[in-house]
């Protein structure tokens, strides 16, 4: 059985990662210790890629790759269990769409609405935009106002034109992108992925020093009319929490703009002594899994006060819903 390799991006880091073909499926193994495998992109694919999980598991378990443990998630709206294997609870941010109205009516808080209108005052124009070189070349413009962004190095900062292109030119076909202008000047941008009749939002980012003008609020209230123009059922920004990480800025902000909690199931099965040892110690969840959240917050905290570290705004500055790959396994999260 061939094994190739993909590359993906690990905080905005290029990494070559070992990849073999199930079902027409492309898995990838990821860790060192402790090797996990699970679907290539597998939040951004249409359909359900793990039909059979004996497929998967027997080719996994025979195969040259080897890994420990085998994760896969059901998409929505299913939430409910479906396999008979060890599964831990995931959760996306989203916002079930029925009509703008019903959003701005029922889901945001007064002062949401307030910064909208504030966005249209002062000149905020919101419309979707065609993925061109003007485009490109504001999106590096964005990424390149500050190497910090929420007190961490910024991933995107001084890229290339050409790498931004190739980055942001994935799924295009099913990709829409809204771009936040004051005059000719973009001062945010969404790039939305349509899977299925979910919009998932890949990235959404605005200038800090436009902050006063709300275009993130701006940007979220015109993906909610497409997506109801589209007729599709939900608009997800990544997670809502993560781990057991309850309370942060960044959740605050999609609770004010109307996500909600959506739990659904992620499936863990253990294909090596090893890795049903580390599902038992509980090392299949990543650090931010295992850590309690006082611990968490105290690390933050500490990191915050560290040397070097300058903090930057808190909702200005989301960009929770890019295309990088995070850590193996994130669970209780998204």
């Amino acid at each position: 059985m061939e094994t190739n390799f993909v590359e993906i991006s690990v905080k905005g880091i290029p990494v070559r990662v070992p990849a073999t073909s199930v079902d027409d499926w492309t898995v990838i193994v990821t860790g060192k210790r402790l090797k996990q495998a699970s679907i290539f992109d597998e939040e951004w694919l249409e359909g359900e890629a793990v039909q059979n999980p004996e497929v998967f598991i027997k080719h996994l378990t025979t195969g040259t790759l080897k890994p420990d443990i085998f994760s896969f998630a059901r998409k929505l709206p299913e939430t409910k269990r479906r396999f008979p294997y060890p599964f831990e609870w995931d959760n996306v941010a989203a916002i079930p769409i029925t009509t703008f109205s019903e959003w701005w009516d029922k889901r945001v808080s007064h002062d949401l609405r307030k910064d909208v209108k504030r966005a249209e005052k002062r000149g905020v124009v919101v419309r979707v935009a065609e993925f061109n070189d003007a485009l490109v070349a504001g999106i590096k413009e964005l990424y390149d106002e500050t190497p910090v962004r929420q007190g961490r190095p910024f991933w995107h900062y001084g890229k290339s034109p050409d790498v931004v292109r190739k980055e942001n030119a994935t799924y295009l076909d099913r990709s829409e992108f809204i771009g936040a202008y004051h005059g000719e000047e973009l001062i945010g941008f969404m790039k939305i992925v349509r899977v299925g009749r979910i919009a998932r939002m890949m990235q959404i980012l605005a200038k800090a020093k436009h902050y006063d003008k709300r275009p993130m609020n701006a940007l979220i209230a015109k993906a909610v009319e497409i997506c109801e123009q589209r007729q599709w059922t939900y608009l997800t920004y990544g997670n809502y929490t993560y781990g057991n990480k309850k309370k942060d800025t960044v959740i605050d902000f999609k609770r004010r703009n109307g996500f909600e909690e959506i739990r659904f199931l992620r499936y863990f099965i253990p294909l090596t002594v090893k890795g049903r040892l580390a599902m038992k110690a509980g090392l299949h969840l990543g650090i931010r899994g295992m850590l309690p959240p006082g611990v968490i917050y105290f690390l933050r905290a500490l990191r915050s006060w560290m040397p070097g570290s300058s903090r930057v705004s808190s909702a200005t500055e989301e960009n929770a819903a890019t295309r990088e790959t995070p850590e193996p396994v994130v669970s209780a999260q998204e």
